[in-house]
């Protein structure tokens, strides 16, 4: 159990070190907070237009980190022979990639979450049809600056890693500055809390996570853009499957079994109940994480057989 958590914890430093996971998190959020300014371009759509556009950013972003995160950390490993440390301590196969997996998800969801709060931010930005919220807008820029410039302070002076700094730094005062604007007015009254976006915003982390899950699954055999053409072919054909592949009636036919084995993205992607105002129940988010629980640990029994008689040392005695 100790060498689980060392190694996880180590997974999830290692991946909010890497300097393309701060790139991608950076250029995320740096999206979704440019996504009101093209609402004044729609009419009485412009919280739609919103959270329509934040949550596919999160998605897709979260897709690529997933791949980067996990082709970086075990496929990487595996090609360098840098494994072999640690299969040669008393440290099994299964614990190694579960391990892997869990630090993996954990960087995912510091990802999800801090997009998730620049979507809160955004909306408020976009509250006014006529006229943004420009405070806020600057502010949330300068605190990613700000951010920044902390990283590559803490860099220069303690010669710790920019990345990972940058992104702790973010992950405090992003979420504080969501806390803020709860007790700031706006033209003279308190706006509330949007309440209803939170059920969505929670199985958008139920999506990336089934994303890493996969990603991890296919990097013990697979490199990295071999891994990415394979994770977006899935993705894409999850997105598609409620219009291919279901209602089939034959139960053993193949295309109930790529229904059920394809993971299903529409599942989390409450964007068109948002639009239409249908509250999103949290029982419906309860069962979706019991099937998110399922799928992954599918994904994470197939990623221990692939893994489990992989020779390891074979890239090291080729070089």
């Amino acid at each position: 159990m100790l060498n689980f958590f060392h190694i996880a914890r180590n997974t999830f430093r290692e991946c909010l070190r890497e300097p393309i996971f701060f790139i991608l998190l950076t250029s995320a959020i740096t999206l979704i907070g440019l996504f009101p300014s093209l609402s004044l371009f729609v009419f009485r759509e412009q919280i739609k237009l919103v959270i329509d556009s934040s949550m596919a950013t999160t998605l897709v972003f979260g897709l690529v980190a997933a791949v980067l995160c996990a082709s970086n950390t075990i496929h990487r490993e595996i090609r360098n022979g840098t494994v072999l440390s640690l299969l040669s301590k008393p440290v099994s196969r299964w614990n190694f990639i579960i391990a892997k997996m869990a630090g993996i998800l954990a960087a995912l969801s510091v990802f999800v979450f801090s997009c998730n709060a620049a979507t809160v931010i955004s909306i408020r930005v976009a509250n006014d049809q006529f006229q943004l919220d420009f405070i806020t807008f600057y502010t949330y820029y300068g605190m990613i600056g700000i951010c920044s410039l902390w990283g590559a302070f803490r860099n220069f002076y303690s010669r710790k890693s920019f990345p990972a700094s940058s992104i702790a730094s973010m992950l405090l005062i992003i979420p504080a500055f969501v806390l803020f604007l709860q007790i700031m007015p706006l033209d003279g009254k308190l706006l509330p809390f949007p309440w209803e976006v939170v059920p969505a915003l929670v199985l958008l982390f139920f999506a990336v996570w089934s994303m890493g899950a996969i990603t991890v699954m296919l990097s013990a055999r697979l490199d990295m853009m071999t891994n990415l053409c394979a994770s977006s072919a899935l993705f894409f054909a999850g997105l598609v499957s409620d219009y291919f592949l279901a209602g089939s009636e034959a139960t053993l036919s193949l295309s109930a079994v790529l229904y059920a084995v394809i993971p299903n993205w529409q599942f989390f992607w409450m964007a068109d109940a948002l639009s239409s105002k249908t509250p999103i129940p949290w029982v419906y988010v309860g069962w979706s994480a019991v099937y998110i629980s399922l799928y992954m640990t599918l994904c994470a029994m197939i990623a221990i057989h692939l893994f489990i008689d992989k020779e390891v040392a074979e890239n090291v005695a080729r070089n």
